[in-house]
């Protein structure tokens, strides 16, 4: 045998006996792409993921898979983007239920056939655990975590339970444990008098819980020595915000000259802000936990650790002051919508001695490239996912991806939109449920990040190739209703109601906050009965009016 033949076949070998590598995402919640202090926030303390990402990769140009919480999860773990996933937008399956927690009927599931991540490393003999934030189907249901994949589960299977940080219950492989005797509401309100956070305040924390047994499981692999699948998605930042007090005392009272009373959703604060960054913080604190367990149990070298976050920083509810806090870096939008603000979010991949310490990576990439990725390092089928391996972008053998597929996102609710990514140029369209959706928007992200210099009118071949892509690449999921890709491309200026919701809208975001439509004629002919009718036009509930939900008022 030739000597450089050997030395290749000692190398396969040498590889073959390596022990397969733990597998660690971490899945936050609303977290916005300027909210941690290795991302350029200078207000709120993230120590813990500020180290992650210097002993790793740090991706600047990095999306979620949505601008939402269901349909961005569904793309993280099956590597197939909203075009082309069961779950689109966030839907209900019964959109009748009743308030309470024991009421609701829990959110749309993945399909039986869907094929998420946890099954996929269970083929390569990795035990699978799933901890806090599941939104892709209630147990009983196809999606519920033990019909995929899942040995292990701890937490919440509904997102409208995770509004509270101390509900009733929470679920422990398909069993309900019940955790607070009563369970805190995740909407009131404080309209009078001094805000008593105490109110608000349960027995037991769920995050704290959810993290306590994310370590148990981590112990438990220790002991065990088998390979393991960890899917940590805690609730933090979402709202309501209800951090623990010794985390909100960390900041200062300064920040905060008045208090937030539910006005705007969710539950109130006495202190707003600090309560908000100590929510960050209190993340951060319990990443490190789990980081710190790794270290300990000495798995630490044999484990890949992802962090991301589902979507962009909430918008205006709940009490979020994401101007205060530069939450998304002056990228255009927030949470819900499909500009930068709302998809483009942190993303912190580590593996000591595997992934290049220190390193920014400027290459797009979006959640439906970890199926693939984790996959090929797994050694195990995909599927047939919409993304790109980042394999040698992790490991340090390239810098890019050359012939990068498009990137791709439809649905997302918010009157229907869609957006692709090809190269460093940018196509979005919005009010996709309308009858005369808005006009297709072009951005070179290379030179306008903040997307305010819309190059349509001179991109019409561009434009052209995002509808062939949509064309091919969107099919809508069974029980969502259609977006109106083909829709003839023309101004929305004359569509009934459109001057009205453009004089309303203030802040010029496309949506009106309950502020704004207050000002409206409708609204101020009926004072008595505002709450009512917002709530009549606002058809899925997330306290703003789109174009389509206030001009659906103006079409017989």
């Amino acid at each position: 045998m030739k000597p450089l033949s050997l030395l290749l076949l000692l190398a396969c070998l040498s590889h073959a006996a390596d022990p397969k590598p733990n597998i660690v995402l971490i899945h936050a919640d609303d977290l916005g792409f300027a909210e941690l202090g290795s991302y350029g926030q200078t207000k709120i303390k993230t120590p813990q993921l500020d180290q992650l990402a210097a002993s790793g990769e740090r991706w600047t140009n990095y999306y979620s898979g949505a601008p939402v919480c269901s349909p961005s999860r569904n793309v993280l773990l099956s590597g197939r983007h909203t075009g082309g996933c069961d779950i689109q937008d966030l839907k209900r399956v019964n959109p009748k239920e009743g308030s309470a927690d024991s009421q609701l009927g829990g959110d749309w599931p993945v399909s039986k056939d869907a094929y998420l991540l946890p099954k996929a490393l269970k083929k390569a003999g990795y035990l699978t655990g799933a901890f806090g934030k599941w939104g892709l189907g209630e147990y009983g249901s196809t999606g519920a975590p033990d019909q995929q994949g899942v040995d292990v589960f701890y937490g919440y299977t509904d997102h409208r339970v995770c509004h509270s940080f101390y509900p009733e219950f929470l679920w422990r492989d398909g069993k309900k444990e019940i955790i607070n005797t009563p369970g805190i509401p995740g909407h009131q309100k404080a309209p009078a008098g001094a805000v008593d956070d105490s109110k608000y305040t349960g027995q037991k924390h769920a995050s704290k819980l959810i993290i306590d047994e994310t370590l148990k499981f981590v112990d438990a692999r220790a002991a065990d020595h088998q390979p393991f699948f960890l899917y940590y998605a805690p609730l933090e930042p979402h709202v309501a915000m209800q951090p623990p007090k010794e985390w909100v005392d960390q900041y200062p009272k300064e920040w905060d000259d008045k208090e937030y009373r539910g006005e705007k959703g969710y539950l109130p604060h006495s202190r707003p802000r600090a309560a908000y960054a100590a929510t960050i913080s209190f993340l951060d604190h319990n990443v490190g936990l789990l980081l710190d367990k790794l270290k300990a149990s000495g798995m630490d070298r044999n484990t890949l650790v992802i962090f991301t976050s589902d979507n962009g920083t909430t918008h205006d509810v709940g009490g979020v002051d994401h101007g205060f806090f530069n939450s998304v870096d002056g990228l255009r939008g927030l949470k819900g919508q499909l500009y930068e603000g709302g998809i483009r979010v942190p993303c912190i991949v580590s593996w000591p001695g595997n992934v290049p310490a220190g390193k920014t990576i400027d290459q797009p990439a979006y959640h439906a490239d970890i199926m693939p990725t984790l996959c090929a390092l797994a050694g195990v089928d995909a599927g047939k996912p919409n993304g790109d391996n980042l394999l040698p972008l992790w490991t340090g053998g390239s810098d890019s991806l050359p012939a990068r597929k498009p990137m791709v996102w439809c649905g997302g609710g918010y009157g229907g939109q869609a957006a692709v990514r090809i190269g460093h140029m940018k196509a979005i369209r919005r009010n996709l449920f309308s009858e005369t959706p808005s006009p297709w928007e072009v951005y070179d992200l290379a030179e306008d990040r903040a997307e305010a210099k819309d190059l349509a009118s001179k991109q019409g071949d561009f434009i052209q190739q995002a509808i062939g892509i949509l064309k091919t690449e969107y099919k809508v999921a069974k029980g969502y209703n259609e977006l109106k890709l083909s829709a003839s491309n023309t101004n929305t200026a004359d569509q009934p109601g459109m001057s009205v919701f453009r004089r309303l809208d203030a802040n010029k975001d496309d949506k009106l906050s309950f502020e704004e439509w207050k000002k409206s004629p409708k609204a101020k002919s009926n004072p008595g009965k505002l709450q009512q009718i917002f709530s009549d036009l606002d058809k899925d509930h997330d306290n703003s009016l789109s174009i389509a939900e206030f001009t659906a008022q103006f079409r017989k």
